[in-house]
């Protein structure tokens, strides 16, 4: 498909690998509603998924079975989301000629040779990549450092607990039709199909995401631990539980922050009012305070219930709500892109 150039940028060539998975379409959306300058856009597949057809701008683009070779030769920029495994089988078939690979999956975010990049916090992090990759990190860390960084312009922050309250979206499209599915199936008094989740999820709460590890922490919960510290370039410890709820779409975070001095509200709240992609929606006498059911398809962060930690005078907590899919996976990796474009650090 060729495009019409923009005055940023008259010659981008961009590639989606993964392009019918759930992130794949949101990277369609997210480009198309951001007027991203763009030239040409090429799809990639699995051989399950090649032959298949997608709007864009008004024109359809058909899906290419992804294969090694040199289908990447010509392409400036490459948006990968088709789990850890391809992305470290492709990731030189992509790269070879030059192409800038920023990838979705777990593949590469904690290589040192690698930048771990959310836009907001650290952005020039993307400007040295030796091995032509940027790695977006996890969903529930992208949303959650975005808040922190508000407050760490504030005072040094030297701990985190986090509760997180993931949807079904999470784990793809196919785990939020199962959920639709299990809601009716229970109210027609059938019995629930559970094949996504280890459980039934309609009426229920699961708190395990991802695999347990040595130390009682599962691996999402780790990600959140070590993404957080790389992204920040900071000794902070945080502890989370992950736990995935019956919402279908958009994460919701309970953070505790401790500072290494005392912060006043007031100076949180207009850390975060003027931070840059966050939207405060906190005035509980009036019952505001974000919700996952009117903020799937934001691009925001959204920070409310701010107040002081009774427990810990140098604490600030809040709760937080973002899309997951869009601004955890798609927009993020688009912004990466357009600070690129900016910098001139991207042919």
């Amino acid at each position: 498909m060729k495009l019409k150039g923009t005055k940023k940028q008259r010659t981008m060539k961009v590639a989606i690998v993964g392009a019918s998975g759930a992130v794949g379409q949101e990277f369609l959306r997210v480009l198309a509603e951001r007027n991203f300058p763009l030239t040409a856009l090429s799809l990639f597949g699995s051989s399950r998924s090649a032959g298949k057809k997608y709007d864009f701008k008004g024109e359809k683009l058909t899906v290419k079975e992804l294969k090694h070779g040199d289908d990447f030769k010509g392409i400036d920029l490459v948006f990968t989301s088709a789990g850890a495994g391809i992305s470290k089988e492709f990731a030189e078939d992509i790269t070879k000629f030059g192409a800038v690979m920023i990838d979705n999956s777990s593949a590469f975010r904690m290589e040192n040779d690698i930048p771990l990049v959310v836009p907001e916090v650290n952005a020039a992090d993307a400007k040295v990549r030796p091995r032509g990759i940027i790695a977006n990190p996890n969903c529930t860390t992208i949303q959650m450092v975005v808040a922190l960084n508000a407050i760490e312009k504030l005072s040094h922050i030297k701990r985190v607990h986090v509760s997180t309250y993931q949807a079904a979206s999470g784990a793809g499209a196919a785990a939020m039709d199962e959920l639709d599915l299990q809601y009716r199936q229970v109210l027609a008094g059938e019995q629930p199909t559970v094949s996504k989740f280890a459980y039934q999820l309609a009426y229920n709460l699961i708190p395990q995401i991802d695999v347990f590890t040595d130390n009682g922490y599962t691996k999402e919960e780790m990600k959140m631990y070590n993404e957080t510290r790389k992204i920040m370039h900071s000794d902070v410890e945080v502890s989370a539980m992950c736990v995935r709820v019956p919402a279908l779409r958009a994460h919701s975070e309970s953070v505790w922050a401790e500072t290494e001095r005392p912060i006043a509200i007031d100076d949180a709240r207009r850390a975060f009012e003027t931070a840059p992609g966050i939207v405060v929606m906190d005035n509980p006498t009036e019952k505001v305070y974000p919700m996952p059911l009117f903020l799937s398809g934001k691009d925001p962060v959204h920070v409310g219930r701010i107040r002081k930690d009774l427990s810990n005078p140098n604490g600030i907590t809040f709760w937080c709500v973002s899309d997951q899919i869009k601004k955890g996976a798609a927009l993020n990796a688009v912004q990466i892109a357009e600070y690129l474009i900016e910098e001139g650090n991207i042919k």
